[in-house]
């Protein structure tokens, strides 16, 4: 038995996001003032990202905790939901996203203490994509407004190697992906086969 259940060790790690993003906001910084705020740092991004998800793992615990024994329909069907909303996230954007961050340790916790569904690797992976060249979008449009890039390394670097560089970005987030559904399924086939030798009737 786990020494701390998993739904309150989430409800403490949402906790904990909750009051870093609140000291984060009363952080007086200069660049924080400008246009596009905290949101325009990958860094933000990432714990709303943390947020959100461990609200949604939440979420998911209680309503599973509330439906358990309840033959309602809807109430299953939405629970459902919910569960595939939470592997969804877990997947492509908590994982991936988390790893450039120290938030990475919670991650793999979630992931070890339950298991979560992938998406197929080609919905997967164009979700990703869509997040980080949304992202790129994002900072490409900050500096065409203010004239300053988010992150000083851009000002020195020409339009071709920007291009790369991206690029470049944008394929280490997949390779996160990759590892994530890699790491989530050797996980959980272990455990698998670990329960299934378990079982099996030993000979005498």
């Amino acid at each position: 038995m786990a020494l701390v259940p998993c739904q309150v060790l989430r409800a403490a790690i949402l906790l904990s996001y909750c009051s870093i993003l609140c000291n984060y906001k009363a952080i007086d910084m200069p660049a924080h003032q400008t246009y596009g705020g905290s949101w325009k740092f990958l860094t933000f991004i990432d714990l709303v990202i943390q947020a959100v998800f461990f609200g949604i793992c939440v979420l998911t615990d209680l309503s599973s905790l509330l439906t358990r024994g309840n033959d309602s329909q809807e109430q299953e069907r939405q629970l459902k939901k919910l569960i595939s909303l939470r592997d969804w996230m877990m997947a492509v954007l908590a994982f991936p996203v988390g790893v450039h961050t120290t938030v990475l340790p919670f991650v793999l916790i979630e992931m070890r203490t339950t298991h979560h569904q992938y998406p197929s690797r080609s919905c997967g992976l164009a979700a990703v994509c869509t997040f980080a060249v949304g992202y790129i979008l994002w900072v490409c449009w900050i500096h065409h407004v203010t004239g300053v890039w988010v992150y000083p390394l851009l000002e020195h670097l020409s339009p071709g190697v920007k291009i790369i560089f991206f690029a470049a970005l944008t394929i280490v987030i997949n390779i996160f992906y990759l590892v994530g559904e890699v790491l989530n399924s050797y996980i959980w086939d272990t455990q698998k086969c670990i329960e299934e030798g378990k079982e099996k009737p030993k000979l005498e």
